[in-house]
């Protein structure tokens, strides 16, 4: 017999999921576009237009936005604090948030029953 979740925690943790999962593909595919402009910059010495040096800037608030889901979806979720800790790094590693994302979305949903 399974442990069933009430409805109204059920209803806060798919909340905070969507939130983190918005934050952790924003966050990645501004991440992706900075190392893109940072190679085009640094290694092939081009010349860019100047809104691309606020990539970096977007980038840090996305992450902040990103640190606050993941504080929050942690919170909800009760997770171990390595957990958080590998979590909240994946925004800073090209890629990463991507399939730190699909893995807690994975492990929550079948956590908290959210596809019933």
């Amino acid at each position: 017999m399974t442990h069933q979740i009430h409805p109204e925690r059920k209803r806060r943790v798919r909340q905070a999921l969507s939130f983190f999962s918005i934050a952790a593909w924003c966050t990645g595919i501004f991440l992706l576009i900075l190392v893109a402009r940072m190679i085009a910059e640094y290694i092939f010495h081009m010349d860019l237009p100047t809104w691309t040096k606020y990539v970096a800037q977007v980038h840090g608030g996305l992450y902040m936005i990103y640190l606050v889901t993941t504080l929050n979806l942690g919170t909800i979720a009760r997770w171990q604090p390595t957990k958080w800790l590998i979590t909240a790094i994946a925004g800073t590693i090209p890629f990463l948030s991507f399939f730190v994302e699909h893995s807690r979305r994975k492990e929550i949903t079948q956590a908290f029953q959210l596809d019933s």
